[in-house]
């Protein structure tokens, strides 16, 4: 058997399907292209099929992967090709190679988001956003798992971000945790600025890239 990562991208409409969606879309395009692809065993048969870091719903993705495994050895631009005539336009497979990191071994992702609000002029939008990034205590409820909500300081998170002035709102440039220890998802930067400032503003993002620890780029 051979391991597979198979990159694509995710965008326009594709972006609000759920992850369990996309895992079926996915599966569906590996069904239909015929893909020597391997089945688990056991009592539950299905196709092999991994996302190291999933996608929030109704975000973009630049560099999204799925890891299959083959029983025999296929050609991976066929791969790419094939699936490519399967999917949706919205999602695009560019590249397919063998692993070279380990899922567990995400650590950081980076985020391009566009803020935009209805309540107040660009300016005064960047003034918040500057304002709220350098405070010393950002604080903000996140729902956990174990502990269900509670609050957090996300200030102690973003140590690499840029902000830029856009025409008809703002772009935030971040590096956020990422991966089964600690993540960080931008939509608590959005929910820190309407708790702030009371301001309903509006968050699109795109991943777009993800990191180990040491910030090499996952591959």
């Amino acid at each position: 058997m051979k391991n597979v990562r198979i990159w694509f991208k995710k965008d326009n409409e594709c972006r609000y399907i759920s992850h369990l969606d996309l895992n079926r879309i996915m599966l569906r395009a590996l069904h239909k292209s015929r893909i020597p692809i391997w089945f688990t065993e056991g009592y539950n048969i299905h196709p092999y099929a991994t996302f190291p870091l999933p996608l929030s719903l109704g975000f973009r993705g630049e560099k999204e992967c799925m890891d299959i495994r083959l029983i025999e050895d296929y050609d991976f631009d066929k791969i790419k090709t094939d699936l490519n005539a399967c999917l949706p336009d919205g999602i695009r497979i560019y590249d397919v190679t063998e692993p070279v990191m380990k899922a567990k071994e995400i650590t950081y992702a980076t985020f391009t988001i566009r803020i935009t609000t209805q309540d107040v002029m660009p300016d005064i939008l960047y003034e918040i956003c500057n304002e709220l990034l350098n405070k010393d205590e950002i604080l903000v409820e996140k729902k956990t798992k174990k502990k269900g909500i509670r609050e957090i300081d996300i200030k102690q998170y973003l140590n690499k971000f840029k902000l830029e002035r856009n025409i008809g709102g703002v772009i935030l440039y971040v590096t956020l945790p990422a991966g089964s220890v600690t993540n960080i998802n931008p939509s608590l930067i959005q929910k820190a600025i309407e708790r702030y400032y009371g301001t309903d503003v509006h968050f699109d993002v795109t991943k777009t890239d993800m990191f180990d620890k040491n910030l090499k780029s996952f591959e």
